[in-house]
């Protein structure tokens, strides 16, 4: 056995060392040797608990912390890192004094907000899942890693330290939101399972019709261009592989919904600032175009046979349908603009501009240093344009549903 001030200093080490899988690796062999029993007094649930409480200091959100167990430590850490979250939201009374953003991402997680505290989740979590000493303690030293090494964010909701009894929840979606939120993801739904590549775009094309006539209509509502324009922010996790040129299809999204983006590179962490409704929409949008996209490229690699089955390739087919897509839905955007000022007889261009002038101003409140960048890394032409044509399979300009 060790007593827990050695085990506390450990847990404790900054600088990197416990991200180190090799060091990590070594140390749990030296643990496991000593102690099969993972956390057998608490000091490895209050460590890792303290860990996390810190990880909000520094703007990070439960969702936040997930994706980061996902991809920088292992598998494992995920549900012993879930644990941890509904540890915490019992001890800081979540259920109670979190602000509705905090509350959503708990619930999406499985984790119950209330509860009695309980002094031993990691031991639980081992005994659960049936680890052994060495895959315990190993996955237990990377997170503890990882918690002590993260990055500081801007911080889009306030950790639990800053909740006080008195919280104020952000108001629920309108009902003409949901309602419009509900046909969005009916369209996509079927753009998802349909085997034809055209009768994806079509639909795809509709769906972001109906986003901007939706924008258009709440912008009217609104009271014009001096109208207050209420903005929010969205974190959006990037998976592997290729986060990059993912990266990049977002921010088409993003871009021809007015929605401002800003990636922190290495995290595989967006950031979107905008109306509330859009960034559901975008949300929404982009989720159902990866699954598009990847559909797609299968398709592309059977076609051109093995010599396409190269990250060259599939980095590029997915930079070059991220451009086209934006195209076309900045094309639909404009379209759906237009169509909607004919009808309402009005000069659409002052409401939508103040709309816009609002998000870029919170943009630039929240993110004052931020920088454009361009990537200059060479693609693989083939790739690139079967990329393009892929998301140019169909017309949307001749195709239009009703959308009203």
């Amino acid at each position: 056995m060790f007593d827990d001030a050695w085990l506390t200093d450990l847990l404790r080490a900054r600088g990197g060392l416990l991200t180190d899988a090799g060091v990590a690796s070594e140390l749990a062999a030296t643990l496991a040797a000593r102690s099969p029993v993972v956390d057998g007094t608490g000091a490895v649930t209050r460590e890792l608990l303290a860990a996390l409480a810190d990880t909000w200091e520094r703007g990070w959100q439960p969702a936040d912390v997930v994706h980061a167990a996902r991809k920088e430590a292992t598998a494992a850490a995920v549900p012993l890192v879930v644990a941890l979250i509904a540890e915490d939201a019992r001890r800081t009374d979540a259920a109670a004094r979190a602000p509705e953003a905090w509350l959503e991402q708990l619930r999406e997680l499985g984790v119950a907000a209330a509860g009695d505290p309980d002094p031993g989740v990691v031991g639980a979590w081992q005994r659960r899942e049936g680890r052994p000493p060495l895959d315990a303690w190993r996955t237990v030293l990377r997170l503890a890693g990882l918690l002590r090494t993260t990055a500081r964010l801007e911080v889009l909701v306030p950790p639990p330290s800053r909740w006080g009894p008195g919280t104020r929840r952000a108001a629920a979606a309108a009902p003409d939101d949901a309602r419009v939120l509900r046909r969005i993801r009916a369209l996509l739904a079927k753009a998802e399972s349909t085997e034809f590549p055209d009768e994806a775009e079509a639909l795809t094309a509709k769906a972001q019709e109906l986003m901007t006539r939706h924008a258009v209509d709440t912008a009217l509502l609104a009271g014009g261009p001096q109208a207050r324009t209420d903005v929010a922010t969205r974190r959006v996790h990037v998976e592997d592989p290729y986060v990059q040129a993912k990266v990049q299809l977002l921010g088409a999204v993003a871009d021809a919904n007015g929605v401002r983006l800003v990636w922190y590179r290495g995290l595989g962490i967006a950031t979107l600032v905008g109306v509330a409704a859009d960034l559901d929409a975008v949300e929404l949008l982009f989720t159902s175009l990866l699954l598009q996209v990847g559909q797609a490229l299968g398709a592309a690699e059977r076609a051109a046979g093995r010599r396409s089955a190269s990250r060259a390739f599939r980095r590029a087919f997915l930079l070059g349908y991220a451009g086209r897509i934006g195209e076309r839905l900045t094309s639909a955007r404009e379209r759906a603009t237009r169509e909607a000022a004919a009808e309402q007889g009005v000069d659409l261009l002052p409401v939508l501009r103040s709309r816009q002038v609002a998000v870029d101003d919170a943009f630039a409140e929240l993110f004052p240093r931020v920088r454009s960048s361009r990537s200059r890394a060479s693609v693989d032409g083939s790739g690139f344009w079967a990329g393009r044509i892929a998301a140019d399979s169909a017309d949307v300009g001749t195709r239009r549903a009703h959308l009203r």
